[in-house]
């Protein structure tokens, strides 16, 4: 496997003379693909007996015979009637989740077929602030395949109620405008915010505009009357937080792009996909994406590919569950002349496929170049060096004790009603629910014959060694044990769960030690560790080895009675205060549904 750093192809305009000479066989391409089957998402057909004449990274020809443009250097490749697809767009995501940085990102899901992502990096913004988005949006420029970087919105998600390691406002949106590889604003999750006309969302969102980019939207509410509408008048151009087929329908019909998720945890394609396949809507605003992906799942399962596969199950016509996940995407990043289709002039990202409807990928192509064949990397990515002031961010200002997790119950109480953060299986959204808690010694006592253990969140980004205690429902632990996370969505603060406090000092202590990730410990013993030490959000080795990692910690949750899918999803979600209903923060309980402060006692 050969091993290089990548140059971009060069612009259209700059290489139109030549694509012409190559169309007309004046020159000879450097690359000629034959007797394909083009899926060509424009038209909705495919085509047989097509080829593709290639030259500097981007497609001169494509017809139904490019002899003419076969030259002595020419590399010739017969596809024998297979597939040619254009390659695959997320339209929305976050590398962060996959426990690794860009370079390992796209060394896992380049063999899935992915060619472009658009990544919003607010977890590490959180953290690092526009340090960070630079530095992720440096080593998405170096990287073979087209990753485009948005602007994070909101950091903090929602002020007021959590607070970040860094804060963004519109003078870093406006910076970050300028820059040559951001495609937009990341999706804008203070919809409340939106909806009142905060000064800062109106402002961010008017630098955007103001540059011609993109904003992306984040609407986590079932709530589509006044509140919905204000947040569309707002300017935000899709949203990817629908659960219902009635969520897509009233964003399309709004002028907004439904993009449709189905990430490690998140289960939202079927529903939605409804509004084309049943209610009959014209699938061309509708976009798929992945949102949060864990190593695993990128490893394992993979990637774009897996989610044509599923919407492709859901009754969707292949081709247009291809459309969903190339042409759509990327023309509502405005910029269709680049990439989402095979076509003349765009960037020679292309698949050739065995089996259309099962999206059998043989190889994979970007910018002419092939980067893998049947399942592997035939292309090897350098690694990409992240500075030291990147990593020890984890700071608790103090070793953590069993008596820091203690829930002090009312006076004189032998029991108490509590809120308690429920969680739904394959969805981002919480419940809010009410429960009689035990009291014993004065302390509110875990109930697991109701599946109710603690969660805490330990504040990491300054040192001031404070912790949050509150209740959860829906991991099912059956022993003694505790999950520590620096991954915690959005703040990045530290998040325990556990049934047993003395194990959720050890497993918190143990994240301090390493500089974050992910640890799970019973009884005094450590079951699995993934150190994440860049911001405490990403691991600086392979993603093969991230993942063998966070398959051991899968195998530990389950061990310890936790059989949720992709439980690790959930946890590192439980400070999410923009998605309802009921969140942890480092302020207190946040009860999304109002955006206000709530008592854990009622």
């Amino acid at each position: 496997m050969s091993s290089a750093r990548f140059n971009k192809p060069r612009p259209w305009h700059e290489m139109a003379a030549t694509l012409v000479d190559v169309a007309t066989g004046r020159r000879p391409a450097e690359l000629v693909i034959r007797n394909g089957r083009w899926v060509n998402v424009y038209s909705g057909e495919i085509i047989a007996g097509t080829d593709l004449a290639i030259t500097a990274g981007r497609f001169a020809y494509c017809g139904p015979d490019a002899s003419h443009a076969i030259g002595e250097g020419t590399q010739v490749i017969d596809a024998a009637g297979r597939y040619l697809v254009p390659g695959l767009c997320d339209a929305h995501m976050h590398v962060e989740s996959g426990m690794v940085t860009v370079t390992e990102f796209c060394r896992a899901v380049i063999p899935h077929g992915t060619t472009s992502m658009f990544i919003d990096p607010h977890e590490i913004a959180n953290v690092l602030g526009l340090k960070g988005v630079r530095l992720m949006h440096d080593e998405a420029m170096a990287m073979p395949v087209n990753v485009h970087v948005q602007m994070p919105s909101c950091v903090p998600s929602a002020p007021g109620l959590e607070t970040p390691g860094a804060t963004l406002d519109e003078k870093d949106v406006a910076e970050a405008m300028t820059w040559e590889n951001i495609i937009g604003l990341g999706e804008v999750m203070n919809f409340p915010g939106v909806s009142a006309n905060e000064p800062k969302m109106v402002a961010e969102i008017a630098e955007t505009m103001k540059a011609g980019r993109t904003v992306g939207g984040h609407y986590a509410s079932p709530d589509l009357g006044p509140a919905f509408h204000g947040y569309v008048a707002g300017g935000p151009e899709d949203d990817h937080e629908g659960t219902r087929a009635e969520d897509a329908i009233a964003r399309v019909r709004q002028g907004m792009r439904a993009m449709l998720r189905l990430g490690s945890a998140w289960y939202d394609v079927a529903e939605q996909v409804k509004a084309v396949t049943e209610s009959g809507l014209d699938p061309r605003n509708f976009i798929l994406c992945t949102d949060d992906c864990h190593s695993g799942t990128l490893v394992e399962e993979g990637h774009m590919d897996r989610v044509v596969r599923h919407a492709i199950a859901q009754g969707l016509k292949p081709v247009t569950a291809i459309q969903m996940a190339t042409l759509n995407a990327a023309q509502h990043f405005k910029i269709e002349r680049e990439i989402g289709s095979i076509a003349p002039g765009r960037l020679a990202d292309f698949l050739i496929v065995s089996d259309l409807a099962a999206l059998a990928i043989d190889q994979v192509y970007a910018h002419g170049r092939l980067l893998a064949e049947h399942g592997r990397l035939v292309a090897e990515i350098e690694p990409y060096p992240y500075p030291a002031e990147a990593k020890q961010t984890v700071k608790l200002g103090k070793q953590l004790g069993a008596t820091d997790f203690d829930i002090k119950a009312p006076e004189g109480a032998n029991s108490v009603r509590a809120r308690v953060i429920g969680v739904i299986e394959n969805q981002a959204p919480t419940r809010a629910l009410e429960m009689d808690m035990p009291i014993e010694n004065g302390l509110v006592a875990m109930d697991g014959a109701n599946d109710v253990c603690q969660i805490a969140l330990v504040e990491r980004h300054r040192a001031t060694g404070s912790v949050v205690n509150a209740l959860v429902s829906g991991f099912g632990y059956k022993k003694p044990c505790a999950m520590a996370s620096t991954v915690a969505h959005d703040s990045h603060h530290m998040i325990v769960v556990g049934t047993n406090k003395a194990d959720m000092a050890l497993a918190a202590n143990r994240l301090g030690e390493v500089g974050g990730g992910v640890v799970l410990i019973s009884e005094g013993r450590e079951l699995a560790l993934v150190e994440l030490p860049i911001a405490g959000l990403m691991s600086d080795e392979r993603a093969e080895i991230a993942a063998e990692k966070a398959a051991k910690l899968t195998a530990a949750m389950r061990e310890v009675g936790c059989d949720l899918n992709n439980a690790y999803m959930q946890h590192s979600l439980l400070a999410l205060v923009v998605i309802p209903e009921l969140r942890i923060s480092d302020q207190g309980l946040v009860d999304v549904r109002t955006f206000e402060r709530v008592e854990l006692f009622v």
